[in-house]
């Protein structure tokens, strides 16, 4: 496959994924927990990769996924039943864990090839020199083929799932009444949140996908009304902000990741600027 196509697709599957995961955080009132999701995963990865010794191994977004989970609760459990501050329970839950996952890092430098800068930012110009095979057949990058299949997840997920996922979004009280779980639709939330960060991390990095997880969704909530054309809305700036950010990068020989994320902010800006002049209206609700 050509480098170039290789990098571009890797890019747009992972934005539009975290994009659409992102709308229901925004929804939700909730990004700052994709901010701590996507730090606290760090011990897990690093545990997963000291076991398995391999950055595609399937313990390792087992291992994220289950710190993520254990994130969210842990948020909830000071918030709700120990009466912490909303704010004050995310931060101290994302910088504990990501202190530990730093610690482990550390002390496991010997036995294991993970750094925190791999995590931190990533690097998407080296996804098609990590190539699999089977047997003499060579079938491409595996970060394409993992940000692929978490595209089609998210997909499916939305899809199954959106009736849960709006009614518990938008009252969770009422959600409640008809019988909708919804402890179980956010920690399920939180775990697809958990999976797009940990495949997000090799290609852009954890820090860079909290800019795809709210970015994106908080731009087009600017603009709707309605939730079927806020997921829209977000991918669609999320695909424009990966393709544009990409070329950005190659004419200006940049970091594609950062110069993606900087994309994402410009096009907010923009559209802030546009609803302020033109649209006139305040804050609104989406339903």
């Amino acid at each position: 496959m050509i480098p170039t196509l290789a990098i571009a697709l890797t890019a747009v599957f992972t934005a539009v994924s975290c994009a659409l995961l992102g709308a229901f955080l925004v929804l939700r009132k909730m990004t700052m927990v994709g901010d701590a999701i996507s730090h606290a995963v760090l011990p897990g990865i690093a545990v997963a990769y000291w076991l398995s010794q391999s950055r595609a191994s399937l313990w390792m977004f087992l291992g994220a996924a289950a710190v993520g989970v254990l994130a969210t609760v842990m948020i909830e459990v000071l918030r709700k039943n120990l009466k912490v501050q909303g704010d004050a329970s995310i931060g101290m839950t994302f910088t504990t864990l990501f202190a530990l996952g730093v610690i482990l890092i550390t002390f496991w430098s010997d036995s294991v090839d993970l750094d925190q800068e791999c995590v931190l930012y990533g690097e998407i110009a080296y996804v098609p020199f990590n190539s699999w095979s089977i047997g003499n057949l060579t079938m491409g990058p595996i970060a394409l083929w993992s940000s692929g299949l978490l595209l089609l997840a998210v997909l499916g997920y939305i899809f199954i799932g959106y009736k849960g996922l709006k009614m518990s979004s938008f009252n969770e009280d009422y959600a409640a009444v008809l019988g909708i779980s919804v402890a179980a639709w956010n920690l399920s939330l939180m775990a697809m949140v958990s999976f797009a960060t940990v495949v997000s991390f090799e290609s852009v990095g954890a820090i860079l996908v909290v800019a795809l997880l709210v970015v994106p969704a908080a731009t087009a909530y600017l603009l709707v009304e309605k939730l079927h054309h806020l997921l829209m809305g977000a991918a669609f700036i999320a695909l424009i902000a990966a393709l544009g950010g990409y070329a950005c990068s190659r004419w200006m020989d940049t970091s594609i990741a950062g110069t993606i994320a900087t994309l994402l902010g410009v096009q907010f800006l923009l559209v802030l600027l546009y609803q302020q002049l033109f649209l006139k209206r305040n804050h609104h609700a989406v339903a």
